[in-house]
C-alpha cells in the first residue's frame, strides 16, 4: 500500500468527471490511500456565474478539515487566490498550500506520500523534495485552452517534466512533445469505466423521460459544449441539412470558453439541449440513442487530446461518429472517423443508422480493454519497477 497526494485541476464534485477523480478511485481500489487536492486555479476567475459559484463553494470548504469521500480517500480544498501565479500573491499561495498540506497530511496519517500531479504549475506551489516520489500525469494541452497563461504553463511544464520521476501522457502527440524531457515518460491513452457504460447494452434499460419525448433517430453528444474544441459551424450545417434527425446535446455550455454562444444552434427545431445529467444516468441516454457524436475541431488543443467520452461511447455499444484527430486514428475499425466536414459526418451517420459497421458487442469488447482499473494497474507496475513504491 502507498499513499498518494493527487494535485488535481478539477474539483472533486464537478459534474463532468475526468481522469483526476477516476484515477483517485482506481488507486484506492488497488489498495492505496489518496489525498485529493482540488484545483488551485490555473487561470484568473472570470466574471461569470459558474466561476462565482466555484469561488463560493471553495470559501465554504477552506476552513473545514479534509472530507472523507470514500474509504482511504480524502478531499482537501486549499485556500488560494485563483490565478495568483506571480509576485506577492504567489508567495502567499505557496505558503498556504505548503503549510496547509503539512497539517492535512498529519491529520490523515500520511508519512511518505507520492505526488501525482495534473497541474503543470506544481513547482510554483510545492517542493518535490517533500515527497517520496513524483508523477506528472499530462492529460491535456492545457496551455491551448482559452484564458490560460499559456507561456507560463509551457515553461513550467518543461521544468516539471525534467524534475519528475515519471511522466504519464494520454495522447500520442503529448508523448512526442514530452518524452525528450524525461527518460521515464510513458504513454497510456485515455480510458473509461467500461462496466458502468456497459449497462447501455441491457435490453430493458429505461429511456429518460426528457429523451423519450424526442423523435428518432436520435444523434447524441454528451460533454462540455465549448467552441475551442467542438466544431459548431460544421454541426450547424449538418443539422440544417438533416432536418429529420434529432440532435440531442447534453452538457454545460461555455464551461471553459466564455466566447461560446449556441443561442442560434439550440433554437433549431431538431436540436434538443439539456444541461449536465448525472454520470449514473448517461448509460440510459446512450442506450436510447442511435448514434453517438464527437464533432471535434482540428486545432492545437484537439491535436493533443484523447477525448474520454470516446471509450464511454464505445463501451455503451453505441455507433460512434467522430472527427479523426490523431489520438483516435487507431480505432477506425470500431468507430466512423471523419474529417470535420458536414458531408462526411452525414454519410457516416447514414451508415451507422443503416446498421453498417461493427456489432455493438464487438465495440464493447474493444472498449473493455481500456479501463481505469487496468491502466492504473499498469502504471503502478511502472512505479514499483522504478522503486517509487518502496517504503
Amino acid at each position: 500500500m502507498a499513499d498518494f497526494v493527487i494535485l488535481a485541476t478539477a474539483d472533486w464534485d464537478h459534474p463532468l468527471w475526468t481522469n483526476k477523480q477516476h484515477t483517485a478511485l482506481s488507486l484506492i481500489d488497488h489498495g492505496n490511500r489518496v489525498l485529493y487536492i482540488e484545483s488551485l486555479g490555473l487561470r484568473s476567475p472570470r466574471a461569470s456565474v459558474a466561476d462565482g459559484r466555484r469561488i463560493l463553494r471553495r470559501l465554504q470548504r477552506v476552513l473545514r478539515p479534509p472530507r472523507r469521500v470514500r474509504k482511504n480517500l480524502w478531499v482537501w480544498s486549499p485556500l488560494v487566490v485563483p490565478g495568483g501565479t506571480h509576485g506577492l500573491v504567489l508567495a502567499i499561495n505557496r505558503f498556504l498550500v505548503r503549510k496547509g498540506l503539512l497539517i492535512i497530511l498529519r491529520q490523515v496519517g500520511f508519512k511518505s506520500p507520492l505526488l501525482w500531479t495534473y497541474n503543470p504549475l506544481s513547482l510554483l506551489y510545492l517542493s518535490i523534495n517533500d515527497f517520496q516520489g513524483s508523477i506528472y500525469h499530462c492529460v491535456d494541452s492545457i496551455q491551448d485552452q482559452p484564458g490560460m497563461p499559456s507561456e507560463l504553463i509551457r515553461r513550467s511544464e518543461r521544468e516539471l517534466c525534467s524534475a519528475m520521476n515519471v511522466v504519464f501522457t494520454t495522447a500520442p502527440e503529448l508523448q512526442l512533445r514530452l518524452k525528450s524531457l524525461n527518460v521515464h515518460t510513458y504513454f497510456f491513452g485515455n480510458v473509461a469505466d467500461a462496466d458502468h457504460f456497459r449497462r447501455a447494452l441491457e435490453m430493458d434499460l429505461p429511456c429518460p423521460k426528457d429523451l423519450s419525448l424526442i423523435p428518432r433517430p436520435r444523434i447524441l453528444f454528451v460533454g462540455a459544449l465549448d467552441a475551442y474544441k467542438i466544431d459548431f459551424a460544421m454541426i450547424e450545417t449538418l443539422i440544417m441539412n438533416t432536418p429529420k434527425w434529432s440532435y440531442v446535446l447534453v452538457g454545460p455550455i461555455a464551461e471553459c470558453d466564455a466566447s461560446t454562444d449556441l443561442s442560434d444552434l439550440i433554437s433549431l427545431p431538431n436540436v434538443f439541449w439539456f444541461d449536465t445529467r448525472p454520470y449514473k444516468e448517461l448509460p440510459d441516454w446512450l442506450a436510447n440513442s442511435d448514434v453517438a457524436l464527437l464533432p471535434l475541431r482540428q486545432n492545437d488543443y484537439t491535436r493533443y487530446m484523447f477525448p474520454m467520452k470516446f471509450f464511454e461511447y464505445l463501451a455503451s455499444g453505441c455507433s460512434t461518429v467522430a472527427t479523426a484527430i490523431p489520438s483516435l486514428q487507431a480505432y477506425g475499425d470500431v468507430a466512423y472517423l471523419c474529417e470535420p466536414s458536414s458531408k462526411e459526418f452525414e454519410i457516416a451517420i447514414c451508415k451507422a443508422l443503416q446498421g453498417e459497421g461493427p456489432d455493438p458487442v464487438e465495440i464493447y469488447k474493444r472498449a473493455s480493454q481500456s479501463t481505469y482499473k487496468r491502466r492504473t494497474k499498469d502504471m503502478l507496475e511502472i512505479l514499483d519497477r522504478l522503486g517509487l513504491l518502496s517504503n
